[in-house]
């Protein structure tokens, strides 16, 4: 009875570990956020930089077209989104492409929502920086379905443009992250429910 009990208390211990194992990873599976079709992590590690948290995502659509799931990843969860461009924090917004788009089409959206998001004196300062965007945009090939684009700030690093997990663009400077957050986040988005989707509302 002794050598039976003690076989039993074995596979018991055995089958909890399976649960348990089988447990974390059905939470791992909780942890993502599907929109549509399009996995998206509770929390993401920055190259370099530090822990973030999903704070909110939605779809960016133009007339009929989904164009990108956008998700934006902060230090801690935040619904002001003046606090979130004004503070000087690592960030980072998350571009899933749902259909293609061509380069000189990437680069004309950038720059139309940068103007029509900016006033002038707001664009002044950046005019050169914007230039060298738009140029790096240019020299792009065309963005095809399925494409992640990241744009990642850092601190005394600046924004960082990586494409399907690869950096491919620094620009200093955070005044000019703070510019490119004011197209989904600023008074006058380019797409108001995409905003409120990305502050969790």
């Amino acid at each position: 009875m002794a050598s039976g009990s003690v076989g039993w208390k074995r596979e018991g211990t055995r089958g909890a570990l399976a649960l348990g194992v089988a447990f974390l990873f059905i939470c791992n599976l909780a942890s993502a956020v599907q929109l549509q079709g399009v996995r998206l992590p509770e929390q993401v590690r920055m190259p370099n930089g530090p822990n973030l948290v999903l704070n909110g995502a939605g779809v960016r659509e133009q007339a009929i077209f989904k164009v990108y799931v956008s998700a934006l990843y902060l230090p801690s969860r935040n619904e002001d989104s003046e606090a979130i461009i004004m503070t000087d924090q690592p960030r980072r917004l998350a571009l899933h492409f749902l259909r293609s788009v061509t380069a000189k089409q990437f680069m004309n959206s950038t720059d139309d929502a940068l103007r029509d998001t900016l006033t002038s004196e707001e664009r002044r300062p950046l005019a050169a920086r914007i230039a060298q965007l738009n140029e790096f945009l240019e020299s792009l090939q065309d963005v095809r379905e399925g494409t992640e684009i990241l744009i990642d700030y850092l601190p005394k690093t600046g924004t960082a443009i990586r494409i399907d997990g690869k950096e491919q663009f620094r620009i200093p400077g955070a005044d000019f992250n703070q510019a490119l957050m004011r197209v989904w986040l600023g008074d006058r988005p380019k797409d108001p429910k995409l905003k409120r989707a990305m502050l969790g509302l």
